[in-house]
């Protein structure tokens, strides 16, 4: 049971969801332990659970002191006498087959969505994409996109169903410093893993190219986007009806219509460079402006291939992606995202890996215990070093000046 009065669920109780079996049978089928001596990727997994909660700002020299802590040792009944050091983390994380964070990640993310579905009677899931960097010490990244001041940064691209991340990429080349690029590449990985998928994928500016909107029609990807104000489009139909009621909430719907966008062809010059010719798509989209009730009334411009919802649903969808920003502001803030503790494409994918792994297990004692994103991981905390603190009690019946440090 948890300390905490009313609690409904307690960190004992969401560790199982991880059970012991699971890490075991998948270091066998992903061969993750294979040439490793003491870091096997079951300790792995531990060390950096228990790391990311309890450190204020991670690294290789506190995973060290972490593994070498005798606290850590008894809540995952591990050897005592072991002990690391910070080279042998840094070089683990750059070799550990990513693979098998990422099974264990899909496998929370699966019981924990099965458990509390965010869907209910909707028919269709919103999935809310965004993308964030890290550059913090990045300028030693051997591989990361180069940005202004000098330094190389890396980008990671998430999908967020609402509740849980449902999907992540990790991008360091440079090309994918334009989201027209890196969200489609996030959003169609995230759709080859969901069949007979009903998402509404939603976007903000970032994404603007015409040609990814056209090519996720042909994929049957639903989308809305937020579009820049005045797109140049040829309106074939407006789709506002006599009488119809423009209000949104806090919007006031302006235009909804059938429209075909432009678009900008490459072509090559005498001169050998680039210019844009502008065509037309012959694709049929949606577009919906609509502006504040302010004073200083803003306008909005929506563009989705969704010709279903009301327009009043399309901005809702819109509204409710505020989700993902205090998703990734948690993330930043309480789990250190924002600083890198390995500099090694893999070390990224496998922290973030965890970081998503940890991060779902606050948000599902968060929903759970209904309570705040701080208050969440601080008793998440304190629930799991009295756990540890009750392991040891139990293991030297009380008398712990018998118990071997």
């Amino acid at each position: 049971m948890s300390i905490f009065k009313g609690h409904k669920i307690s960190v004992n109780q969401l560790l199982r969801v991880i059970p012991e079996a699971l890490l075991s049978k998948l270091s066998i089928t992903t061969k993750v332990d294979y040439y490793a001596k003491v870091l096997h990727g079951k300790k792995m997994f531990y060390l950096l659970l228990y790391g990311i909660l309890e450190n204020e700002k991670l690294s290789q020299r506190t995973l060290e002191d972490t593994f070498n802590d005798v606290i850590f040792k008894t809540l995952f009944d591990l050897d005592k006498s072991e002990s690391i050091r910070r080279s042998s983390i840094s070089e683990r994380l750059s070799k550990i087959d990513s693979d098998y964070f990422r099974q264990i990640y899909q496998c929370v993310y699966r019981q924990f969505y099965d458990a509390y579905p965010n869907k209910g009677n909707a028919k269709h899931q919103l999935i809310h994409v965004d993308s964030s960097m890290v550059s913090e010490a990045a300028g030693k990244l051997l591989e990361g996109l180069d940005n202004k001041s000098g330094k190389k940064s890396v980008k990671y691209s998430v999908a967020f169903d609402g509740l849980l991340p449902c999907h992540f990429d990790v991008f360091t080349k440079s090309k994918y410093s334009s989201e027209n690029i890196a969200l489609p590449e996030a959003i169609m990985n995230h759709v080859k893993q969901e069949t007979h998928h009903q998402n509404i994928y939603v976007i903000d500016r970032g994404l603007q190219s015409t040609r990814t909107m056209k090519s996720f029609s042909n994929d049957a990807v639903t989308f809305i986007v937020r579009a820049k104000e005045n797109r140049k489009h040829v309106e074939l139909q407006s789709l506002l009806k006599q009488g119809q009621d423009l209000d949104l909430g806090e919007l006031t719907l302006v235009k909804d219509s059938k429209v075909h966008l432009y678009t900008g062809r490459p072509i090559n010059n005498k001169k050998g460079n680039i210019h844009y010719r502008e065509e037309l798509v012959e694709t049929p989209f949606r577009l919906i402006v609509a502006k504040t009730k302010t004073e200083d009334s803003k306008v909005f411009w929506f563009i989705t291939n969704n010709f279903d919802l009301s327009a009043k649903q399309v901005a809702q969808a819109y509204r409710r992606r505020w989700d993902i920003e205090v998703f990734f502001r948690f993330i930043k803030q309480e789990l250190n995202v924002s600083h890198l503790v390995s500099l090694n494409k893999n070390g990224i994918e496998v922290m973030l890996y965890m970081t998503l792994i940890v991060a779902m297990l606050i948000l599902i004692y968060k929903k759970a215990n209904k309570i705040g994103y701080k208050t969440a991981k601080r008793r998440f905390k304190m629930e799991l070093r009295n756990l540890a603190i009750a392991m040891i009690v139990v293991k030297c019946e009380g008398k712990l000046d018998h118990f071997e440090t």
